[in-house]
């Protein structure tokens, strides 16, 4: 295997987020009895793959640089920017979304148009779903370099 190399920070963080995605597909299946393989690809969603890949990679770095480096600094600054990014910004646009979704079904309602496409309202997060990302994050990062790598 690969002894602590930036190997294993990248495919840490790579694997927490395809983690996180497939878990997604999996709630969705399981509260919606239906395959929707969309999930695999969508943002937003329990939990977040963004936070856990960003947090999987600032906490490897974390654990092969050590927590008193730059690159884990630096890693661990983009990191909290994507976990705000997706707690803050996208979560106000999927709210915007909504409400135009909204607006376009009450214009349209008594006609026989319909709007063609609806905007994606669930492109961010609950401050819940990041932090359950993040801690996902830090799962996987502890159990790859301890017992993987």
């Amino acid at each position: 295997m690969f002894l602590n190399t930036s190997i294993e920070i990248l495919f840490t963080a790579f694997e927490s987020a395809i983690i996180a995605q497939i878990l997604k597909f999996l709630g969705y299946l399981i509260t919606h009895q239906t395959i929707n393989f969309k999930i695999l690809t969508t943002t937003g969603g329990m939990p977040s793959s963004h936070s856990a890949g960003t947090v999987a990679l600032a906490f490897t770095v974390g654990l092969i640089c050590g927590f008193d480096s730059v690159e884990f600094a630096i890693s661990t600054g983009l990191a909290l920017i994507v976990m705000y990014d997706a707690a803050g910004i996208r979560r106000a646009a999927g709210k915007t979304a909504a409400c135009f979704n909204k607006m376009m079904e009450d214009f349209y309602s008594g006609k026989h148009i319909n709007p063609q496409e609806k905007l994606k309202e669930l492109l961010g997060h609950t401050p819940f779903e990041v932090f359950v990302g993040a801690v996902l994050g830090i799962i996987i990062s502890l159990l790859n370099h301890y017992i993987f790598f």
